[in-house]
């Protein structure tokens, strides 16, 4: 398995210790890990806001959401705290392009020279002595 899957699995083995062990509760207890560990690369202040649109998705009632967040979200994202502190929380995409910045110019057009013999055509027999024709040898 590779760094990340590591990370992620030790990040999620509290979540999966409480699973019955049945396929579909591991599968939500990854499924609850990777929102959390999404909610925590978050900034603070957004994550109210994606959660609040998470809730009609899992299908809960204010009561279970609250309970949901209490006793799952907040400590998840506090384990990401501590075991990845390093990591930076995202951040939006700057615009493209402002009014006054200037377009990005194309690349120059590449020409290509090509070597021609003098008094070759292209389907003529290449000088170079090789049979073929310029075009496919030394026309190239």
């Amino acid at each position: 398995m590779g760094a990340f899957a590591d990370a992620m699995s030790r990040f999620a083995q509290p979540l999966i210790d409480a699973s019955d062990g049945s396929p579909e509760d591991l599968q939500r207890a990854y499924t609850l890990s990777q929102l959390c560990w999404n909610l925590a690369l978050l900034p603070e202040e957004n994550r109210d806001e994606f959660l609040a649109k998470m809730q009609p998705a899992l299908k809960m009632d204010d009561e279970e959401f609250q309970e949901l967040k209490r006793g799952v979200v907040v400590p998840m994202i506090q384990r990401h705290q501590e075991m990845f502190p390093a990591m930076r929380h995202r951040t939006p995409m700057p615009p493209a392009q402002s009014a006054t910045a200037r377009p990005i110019p194309p690349p120059a057009p590449r020409i290509r020279i090509a070597k021609k013999y003098p008094g070759t055509g292209r389907n003529e027999p290449c000088p170079c002595g090789s049979g073929r024709k310029y075009k496919v040898c030394c026309g190239r």
